[in-house]
């Protein structure tokens, strides 16, 4: 039944995705797509609801009387970017793009909207669809703010969904795995004083570099040593910035980096496992030693029955030969992760294929791939009729 109207709706969301693309905007200031968003959904006939995390949408569609709910997420916002493609529907704002899909994301869910609305009265559903088009996932936590200004307070459900498209994936194939498949993402800032000297009396002093240069390598041990081989996890110290002359010893050293992980448990052992490293350095090398261990997004964790339902759909959607069942999980991060938190959810991937020059992710050059929106619209259909069904 989709099949008769999917290639005409396919083809206007692709023209919709291309304006929002030519129109980036940044964490919380999405304004023109949420507009876009809002407009499109009420001319569906959707309830909508504007404002929520500052520019955030939700819109409702009742597909029946059963009080079932489940929620489908898209991200709205670009990065700080300039991109580097010369096509028609570049970029309009200098140093702002949509390099990691998000125009796509929103794009599909409108599609899917707008399936849904027209299939309403076929009795293939008894539910309702909260479409939810967040802010701000790109480092600053939109759905962190989503999830404590009452999202699910607001719009009960009992499950929620996220998908990304990613590159490198088949065009049109989707990866479903249970359990961790984004990981969680901390910072650290390390600060270092020492008694600065002349570089030729280091005696005089107490050396800033020494101890930061021994820092950088116990904190290896933490992964190496210090966690269970079979529970992956990154600590990378990114930068290092300390001294301004050859002949002194500087009095202060700054280091700073990111720490990754797929288990919560981990990531309180990791922070105090640096915290034990810091003092050791500060001892051994008479010096000061300050960590501030910067909590992130946490590990997003795929719910067994949420993953279930996700991967029915998947393969109804694109046959089991084209569904990737728990591929390994990716060390980036993802503020859908809050949303997971607060109800059982399920986030997967979406092949786009090689990409434009096999360009990946966050790249200058990166362009969401058309030719999968009508696999997203299907399979976010397809979802609801698994989750809710009549």
């Amino acid at each position: 039944m989709i099949l008769s109207f999917l290639p005409e709706l396919a083809t206007r969301i692709a023209t919709l995705r291309r304006d929002l693309h030519a129109h980036p905007e940044l964490a919380f200031e999405e304004t023109r797509t949420a507009s876009v968003v809002a407009a499109h959904l009420k001319k569906l006939g959707l309830e909508v609801f504007e404002g929520i995390a500052k520019t955030g949408v939700v819109g409702r569609l009742k597909l029946g009387d059963s009080p079932c709910a489940i929620g489908l997420r898209a991200d709205m916002d670009a990065l700080p970017l300039p991109e580097m493609n010369g096509f028609p529907h570049r970029s309009r704002h200098e140093g702002r793009m949509h390099a990691c899909g998000h125009d796509g994301h929103t794009a599909m869910l409108l599609g899917a909207a707008e399936a849904l609305s027209l299939l309403r009265d076929t009795n293939n559903f008894d539910g309702t669809v909260y479409f939810i088009f967040q802010p701000a996932e790109e480092h600053e936590g939109g759905g962190r703010v989503m999830v404590e200004e009452g999202l699910f307070e607001r719009f009960p459900m009992q499950m929620v969904f996220g998908l990304h498209n990613w590159p490198g994936l088949p065009a049109g194939s989707i990866a479903v795995t249970e359990g961790p498949v984004m990981a969680g993402a901390d910072r650290f800032e390390i600060t270092i004083n020492a008694r600065g000297a002349h570089a030729a009396m280091p005696h005089q002093g107490t050396d800033a570099i020494l101890a930061g240069a021994a820092l950088v390598e116990a904190l290896q041990s933490l992964v190496s040593r210090a966690t269970d081989p079979l529970d992956p996890a990154v600590v990378s110290v990114t930068r290092f910035h300390a001294g301004h002359a050859d002949n002194i010893l500087p009095e202060q050293a700054q280091l700073g980096g990111t720490v990754r992980c797929f288990d919560p448990a981990l990531q309180d052992a990791l922070e105090a496992g640096m915290r034990r490293v810091c003092e050791g350095i500060a001892l051994t090398h008479r010096v000061k030693v300050d960590l501030d261990f910067l909590r992130g997004y946490p590990p997003t964790l795929n719910a067994p029955e949420a993953a279930g339902f996700s991967l029915a759909a998947a393969t109804a959607t694109v046959g089991a030969e084209r569904v990737h069942v728990n591929l390994k999980p990716s060390m980036g991060a993802e503020d859908f992760a809050y949303l997971a938190r607060a109800v059982p959810g399920c986030y997967v991937w979406l092949g786009n294929g090689p990409g434009a020059g096999g360009c990946m992710l966050h790249s200058p050059h990166y362009d969401f791939n058309d030719e999968i929106i009508a696999t997203g619209i299907r399979y976010w259909v397809k979802l609801v009729e698994t989750a809710l069904p009549a």
